[in-house]
């Protein structure tokens, strides 16, 4: 039983062998761009660690606003460097330092319906302003499930993206605009489209357990998702420099099973002793990714759906803390 937000984001942070020896061959500094969003923290440990196991001199650079400066505490004290910066300044990304692997995992989603234009200048402008900055570096960007259509049977690489709303067409702007400095600068770039991570203080399974366990309603228009637990996702993440080209590379990161929202509530309201309540009937489609190639080539997640479906019990059932920021992973019309 994970008892508390210490002891989770020591799991999370924990290196795999994987992990270590694939920081091992970097043979330099890592630089992570949107550390303080939910992934960027406990990734930025992870690499530290794998770093310092591996017995690597590189440096890890956290670049972030830092408006919560208790995350900044946390990352330094873990040996990360923090760098305060706005990456929408383009003054502030040129005085960055130099370095050899970049991660980016900056953009928005919250939001995107209320200030498009901010989703689109974060999610588009932003890129463009790192790739001119770091056209020297080797990337791996996380982008979003979002720039596929809604399939039945989980969208592969080669599948067309057909984004549905405008934050999902701003994913696709940010992938375009790697793609652009991949092709003009010879940036090695790999993109990363995630769908969806999951620790125990959000994510789909969070949302779905939450309903049950307050006796309310789960929706399951949206009838399967996919889940990968957040630490595998960071865990992908450090190890794919090797796969970032020019062209720009794509890669789909999400865990192998296409996980019924139906089932899902149910297995919940066995842990909880209850019978979950349903509203809307499964529509033909829903938004998921087809990670085989991923799985190919960095083996099967550590953690599987049924574990990640216990541990979030426990943590719902003692009232543990969550970041309150919903996936909307129930939205078809593309609003978030």
């Amino acid at each position: 039983m994970i008892k508390n937000v210490e002891e989770l984001e020591d799991l999370l942070a924990k290196p795999s062998e994987a992990d270590v020896e694939a920081m091992s061959r970097l043979g330099g500094d890592l630089m992570i761009l949107g550390v303080g969003g939910k992934m960027g923290p406990t990734l930025a440990m992870r690499a530290r660690r794998a770093m310092d196991l591996a017995g690597s001199r590189g440096r890890v650079f956290g670049v972030a606003r830092f408006s919560d400066l208790d995350t900044r505490d946390r990352l330094a004290a873990a040996g990360v460097e923090c760098l305060q910066a706005d990456l929408l300044d383009r003054a502030q990304v040129e005085a960055l330092p130099e370095c050899e692997f970049v991660i980016h995992a900056a953009g928005r989603k919250f939001g995107s319906a209320t200030d498009p234009a901010l989703t689109w200048a974060m999610n588009v402008l932003v890129p463009a302003i790192v790739c001119e900055r770091f056209h020297s570096s080797r990337i791996v960007a996380f982008s979003s499930g979002n720039v596929y259509p809604f399939t039945r049977y989980g969208a592969a690489e080669g599948d067309n993206a057909i984004p549905v709303g405008e934050y999902a067409w701003t994913g696709l702007g940010r992938e375009r605009m790697f793609e652009y400095h991949a092709r003009v600068q010879q940036t090695p770039v790999v993109l990363l489209r995630l769908n969806y991570a999951q620790d125990l203080r959000y994510g789909v399974l969070l949302e779905i357990g939450t309903k049950v366990f307050e006796r309310k309603p789960v929706d399951v228009t949206m009838g399967a998702v996919n889940a990968i637990w957040q630490g595998d996702a960071n865990s992908v993440a450090l190890r794919a420099f090797p796969l970032a080209a020019s062209p720009a590379a794509v890669l789909n990161l999400a865990g192998p099973e296409t996980l019924g929202v139906r089932a899902v509530a149910k297995a919940f309201g066995r842990h909880f002793g209850v019978t979950p309540e349903f509203v809307g009937e499964e529509a033909a489609d829903s938004l998921l990714n087809d990670a085989g190639k991923c799985h190919r080539l960095f083996g099967y997640p550590s953690v599987t759906p049924d574990q990640m479906i216990e541990w979030l019990s426990r943590w719902i059932g003692m009232g543990a803390p969550t970041h309150s920021k919903p996936t909307g992973f129930m939205t078809r019309d593309g609003r978030f």
